[in-house]
């Protein structure tokens, strides 16, 4: 490898960690441990969970993630409780 090339490799790593540093800040307080991937999918199979992806209007997602800011919880849980709550009333 030329000396141009591996320093071009270094600055795409030092990039990418900061990136990946600010993003993981976003959602979170910044002191949870950042987990990959996979370990993240096990510990969500291991509580049961699974991925499930839809497709809502951008203002309802506004909503929700203010709601789970006010209620300083976590939008997942915010999400299921406003899903067990919406079913129980079509039961």
């Amino acid at each position: 490898m030329k000396r141009t090339d591996l320093a071009k490799n270094l600055g795409h790593k030092i990039q990418n960690k900061v990136k990946s540093k600010s993003e993981s800040n976003l959602f979170s307080n910044g002191d949870a441990k950042v987990l990959d991937k996979r370990e993240q999918r096990k510990l969500d199979q291991a509580m049961g969970l699974v991925p499930f992806a839809v497709k809502i209007n951008i203002d309802l997602v506004e909503k929700i993630q203010n709601f789970a800011r006010e209620k300083d919880k976590n939008i997942n849980d915010v999400v299921a409780d406003l899903l067990e709550a919406g079913l129980r009333t079509f039961e």
